[in-house]
């Protein structure tokens, strides 16, 4: 039997055997309780003591807890959000908000307990307003289910003083680095490795790029997919400037032109994992399969596989590439966040500074 509740549909099963006599049992009974409905009176938690969904509808008794409706949350949001931030967000709600604040009754949630909790962390402030976000999405939609009035973290957050950022986040590969490390590798990882730092990309984009978004005539490449170890499978990127046209430098064409062999006839996924012959399941599998043991022959220090995409904005700056011609190659709505992290790689001024605008604008002032 479905109805509509609180603006969303809901299915319950009656046990009823489907004869004549029990469907108008059942239709007398879903009458009744689209009357209920109308007139303010319905109880979920009265009329379907058993449901998943009762739990969620205590709010007259004031017994759900926020571990409850956290559940609830979660379990409404599934077919909406992309897989990678379902997973964040199972993750913050499991490992963090129940185990701290699950006990305590939704109505009852203030902004003290969250504060109580936050201070007791040594995080950094991206991971602070994270769990924040999550909690706060969670208790708009309570707020809209009219569970409770008002939202504790409405224009409200909490952040700490954090030390400065050290340079070693973003940690590029220098050219002597970047030959050991290609010297290192062989066959598809070689391939992989070399397209990576000659293209920019995400290791999650890299791994769902497929023949088919090759454009060889225009040496490009249509970035429209990511796939993480969360989704298993492609999805669209998060933010409209993650769509884009990357344009493919010689060194990464020639990464192409020798997968080709490996992948070309199969079509579909450009990088396999040469372990199982089979596209990469995740961005987190590369990791242990291939990146470590292959930093580890070549002799360079670890870093993270990220670096591939801050050793090619690093290249891109420091030879004089446009700053906004960057950004859009890696994916950037604009070049404040370029300029912003990769400021150090952007040329300062020099002795030549101008000598190009004058070169070429300058026979309109002459005598």
């Amino acid at each position: 039997m479905d109805f509509r509740y609180k603006g969303r549909r809901f299915r319950e099963r009656l046990p009823l055997e489907p004869t004549p006599a029990n469907l108008k049992k059942a239709a007398k009974f879903k009458a009744s309780i689209e009357l209920a409905i109308f007139n303010g009176t319905f109880d979920y938690a009265v009329t379907f003591p058993h449901s998943k969904h009762a739990k969620s509808f205590g709010f007259s008794s004031g017994q759900v807890s926020l571990e409850n409706y956290l559940e609830h949350w979660l379990e409404q949001k599934e077919p909406v959000l992309k897989a990678s931030t379902l997973e964040g967000y199972r993750k913050i709600i499991n490992g963090v908000l129940i185990p701290n604040l699950g006990h305590i009754p939704l109505i009852m949630l203030s902004r003290k307990d969250i504060r109580s909790m936050l201070s007791k962390f040594d995080a950094s402030n991206k991971r602070l307003l994270n769990i924040q976000s999550c909690l706060r999405s969670a208790l708009n939609h309570a707020v809209d289910d009219e569970m409770i009035e008002i939202n504790p973290l409405t224009g409200w957050s909490y952040t700490v003083k954090e030390r400065p950022k050290t340079e070693d986040q973003i940690d590029p590969f220098t050219q002597q680095e970047q030959a050991a490390i290609l010297a290192a590798a062989i066959g598809q990882y070689k391939n992989f490795l070399q397209f990576a730092l000659w293209t920019g990309l995400r290791t999650s984009e890299l791994i769902a790029l497929q023949w088919n978004d090759i454009d060889w005539l225009r040496n490009e490449v249509r970035i429209s997919k990511a796939k993480t170890s969360a989704a298993k499978e492609a999805e669209l990127p998060k933010t409209a400037s993650g769509m884009r046209d990357v344009k493919l430098l010689p060194p990464a064409l020639d990464a192409l032109e020798n997968q080709k062999e490996y992948t070309y006839p199969i079509g579909e996924e450009v990088f396999h994992d040469p372990r199982y012959e089979q596209p990469y399941t995740g961005d987190q599998v590369l990791r242990k399969s291939f990146w470590i043991p292959t930093l580890k022959k070549a002799g360079v220090r670890y870093r993270n596989p990220y670096q591939t995409r801050h050793t090619y904005a690093s290249m891109m700056l420091t030879a004089g590439e446009h700053p906004m011609w960057v950004a859009k190659q890696m994916g950037h709505r604009d070049w404040t966040m370029i300029a912003r992290i990769y400021g150090r790689w952007i040329p300062s001024e020099n002795d030549t500074s101008g000598d190009k605008a004058v070169a070429l604008f300058s026979d309109a002032v002459k005598d």
